[in-house]
Order: C-alpha cells, then sequence, then structure tokens
C-alpha cells in the first residue's frame, strides 16, 4: 500500500496527498472527498479501500486516520452543485475543496481514477487506488465515513425515504419511496429524470 508513495519521495516529492470521493452515484445527497497527508509508512492496521471494510472498521479507522494523519480536509459538493455542474465537475468542486483545506500544500496529490483534469494542484491518477495507495484508502474511508453520517441525519428528516438503509443510492425500496412520496429536498433532479413514475411535485 505505500509503493506509490515511495516512487514519489524517491522522485522528490516530499509531501504526497491521497484524495477520493464517496457518493457519486447516489440520487440523493451531496458528494463527498477526503484529502489526507499520511506520515511517511504509517502503520494503520487494516487500512484498505472503504467498501471492502465493514461500518464498524470504517468507523474505528476514520478515528485513527484523523488522530495520526499529518493534516487531512473533508468536504463535499452539494445536491444543487451537482446539478449545475454534473457530476464530475462537483466531484472535482469537492475534491479542490478538500484539497485546499489542508494545513499543508502538497506537493503532488493522488487522485482515485483515472481523471485529474479538473484538479487544482499537480496530481497524478491511481485507477483502483484505494485499494493499491495507503493515503488513497485512508481518504475514501474519511469521505465514505463522513457522507454516510450525513445521510443519517438526513434520515432523521426525511424518514419517509429510509436514507439509513440505502444512503441514497437507488435500490429497489428508494425507487419504491420516491414512487410513492417523490424527490425530498436533498435529491438530485438530474440523476431522476431516468427515473420514471416520479412525480416532481409531491414534495
Amino acid at each position: 500500500m505505500w509503493q506509490i508513495e515511495e516512487e514519489l519521495r524517491n522522485a522528490g516529492f516530499t509531501c504526497i496527498c491521497g484524495v477520493d470521493e464517496a457518493g457519486r452515484g447516489p440520487l440523493a445527497g451531496p458528494v463527498y472527498a477526503a484529502a489526507v497527508i499520511l506520515h511517511p509508512g504509517a502503520e494503520i492496521s487494516g487500512l484498505n479501500d472503504s467498501k471492502k471494510l465493514t461500518e464498524k472498521k470504517r468507523e474505528s479507522l476514520y478515528e485513527e486516520i484523523a488522530r495520526s494523519a499529518v493534516s487531512f480536509a473533508i468536504s463535499s459538493a452539494s445536491h444543487k452543485e451537482i446539478d449545475e455542474l454534473n457530476i464530475l465537475n462537483a466531484t472535482y468542486l469537492a475534491m479542490n475543496r478538500a484539497i485546499g483545506s489542508l494545513s499543508v500544500t502538497p506537493s503532488i496529490a493522488l487522485i482515485d481514477g483515472n481523471r485529474n483534469s479538473g484538479i487544482i494542484c499537480n496530481s497524478k491518477c491511481v485507477v483502483g487506488g484505494d485499494g493499491k495507495s495507503a493515503s488513497i484508502a485512508a481518504a475514501s474511508i474519511l469521505a465514505k465515513v463522513s457522507r454516510d453520517r450525513y445521510m443519517l441525519k438526513m434520515a432523521e428528516e426525511y424518514p419517509q425515504y429510509f436514507f439509513e438503509k440505502h444512503k441514497g443510492y437507488g435500490t429497489k425500496l428508494h425507487y419504491e419511496k420516491l414512487s410513492e412520496y417523490g424527490p425530498s429536498n436533498i435529491h438530485r433532479e438530474t440523476f431522476l429524470k431516468k427515473v420514471k413514475n416520479v412525480d416532481k411535485h409531491k414534495s
């Protein structure tokens, strides 16, 4: 998990930041992004792609990463910004907000995925990075946990959609509730255009 960072340090990059997002696919809520600078070779047991970890493990790793990182920041782009900018540009916006909020300026940012054209600083794409880079894995956990926590709050505000069960993703239950109640104030209008039987005027 440290090979990419070690190669970059050997190439002269002294401050390496991992960046990842959570929530590009859901029908509701913001997209979150986290930027993390870890101490070189930091030993964080169980660090991996957030999607491969249990919720309990993600929560414990979140606290460990937040406690031990050189610097970290978590930001988001709202459902309205997603509708205005499209999801790719909104994801860049969230990532740039996170990078810009770090207390230390990174010499390079490792971006999970195959696109980095909208990133404001020197950056490198790593496809499948959350399973290859410790820095990106840490960012994936912070972003995922933060978004899940937000959606749990939204579940209290909009209990009829059962956000606590699906976190806004397009599950069968979510589509059923959309058909029954229409979209909430946090649903992404551009993501609902292809959804049948959704009355946009219900709520």
